[in-house]
C-alpha cells in the first residue's frame, strides 16, 4: 500500500533532481561559451595584427630583393647600350653584389617566403572568424536548450520552483539598421598588406 506512494514520490524527486542539475549544468555551460567568445576575440585581436606585420616585412623584403635586381639589370642594359666600358664595369660590379646578396638570401632560406606568409594569414583569418562563429553558434544552442526547458512543461515547473530565468544568449536589437544590409557590406572584405 505504501510502496505506490512512495514510489511516486521517488519518481518525482528523482525528475526534480536530474531536470535541477540539467538547468544548472546548461546555465553553467552557456556562461563558459560566453567566456570562449571573449577568449576566441582576444586572440583575433592579438594574433591577426601581428601575422599582418610579419607578412608586411616579408613582402617588403622580397619586394626588396626584385627591385635590387631590377635596378642591377637596367644598368647593365644601359651600359651596354652606351658601350661605354666603365658603365659596364660598374653594372657588372653592382649586378654581382646583387646576386651576391641574393644568394646570400636564397642559402638562408631556400625560396622567397611570401606567399607561404601570406597563404598563413588567410588561413589564420578563416580559422579564427570560424571558431568564433562556432563559440557564437554553441552560445545560441544552449541559450535556446535552456531556455526552451524554461517554458516547456513540466520543466517548467522546476524552472519556477527553483526560480529559473531565460539567458538571454546574443543580444541583437530587434529594430534597427543592423537588420538591412547596405551595398557596402554586401561587398567582400578585402586586407591590404601594404
Amino acid at each position: 500500500m505504501f510502496i505506490i506512494p512512495l514510489a511516486i514520490i521517488l519518481v518525482i524527486f528523482l525528475y526534480l533532481l536530474v531536470t535541477y542539475n540539467k538547468f544548472v549544468t546548461t546555465r553553467t555551460r552557456i556562461k563558459a561559451s560566453i567566456q570562449e567568445i571573449g577568449n576566441q576575440l582576444k586572440r583575433q585581436a592579438e594574433l591577426i595584427p601581428n601575422l599582418i606585420d610579419s607578412v608586411k616585412g616579408y613582402l617588403k623584403h622580397e619586394k626588396g630583393i626584385f627591385e635590387s635586381i631590377t635596378e642591377a639589370r637596367k644598368a647593365i642594359l644601359e651600359a651596354a647600350s652606351k658601350n661605354d666600358p666603365q658603365l659596364m664595369v660598374d653594372a657588372d660590379a653592382k649586378f654581382r653584389s646583387t646576386l651576391g646578396e641574393f644568394r646570400v638570401i636564397l642559402e638562408n632560406t631556400p625560396e622567397l617566403k611570401a606567399v607561404e606568409a601570406v597563404t598563413k594569414l588567410m588561413d589564420e583569418l578563416r580559422d579564427t572568424s570560424d571558431k568564433i562563429m562556432y563559440s557564437r553558434r554553441i552560445l545560441i544552442d544552449l541559450s535556446a536548450d535552456y531556455n526552451v526547458m524554461v517554458v516547456t512543461v513540466p520543466s517548467n515547473v522546476v524552472a519556477k520552483l527553483f526560480n529559473f530565468k531565460t539567458e538571454k544568449g546574443l543580444s541583437v536589437p530587434e529594430e534597427g539598421q543592423h537588420l538591412q544590409v547596405s551595398d557596402e557590406e554586401m561587398k567582400s572584405p578585402k586586407v591590404k598588406l601594404e
